[in-house]
């Protein structure tokens, strides 16, 4: 059985294991700066932490390895017999992160 942490960054829940690496909204962080997050529940072969609403003692410590930006979205509006278009294109700005260390 493997280590896992549920893990709440940005408004957002995470399940991340050690060495994990993972995308998440831009965080205001530099690029190989780390950062501690709320640990929500730690599972560890049989043996489970709960928090409420986070565990304390415990921490998850990730690096921000690059700053990128995600897919290109198009959206479009349309009227019907009016001669209105319009198509915009959206590309969100977004953090990879990976997990060094669960404690």
């Amino acid at each position: 059985m493997s280590k896992y942490a549920i893990i709440k960054l940005s408004g957002k829940q995470y399940r991340v294991e050690d060495g994990d690496e993972f995308i998440v909204d831009k965080l205001d962080i530099d690029e190989g700066e780390k950062l501690k997050c709320d640990v929500l529940l730690i599972k560890d072969g049989d043996k489970v932490l709960i928090g409420a609403p986070h565990l304390e003692k415990n921490a998850v410590e990730i690096e921000v390895t690059t700053q990128q930006k995600g897919k290109k979205l198009r959206v479009s509006k349309f009227k019907a017999k009016s001669r209105y278009r319009k198509v915009f294109g959206h590309r969100q700005q977004q953090s990879v992160v990976k997990v060094l260390s669960i404690k």
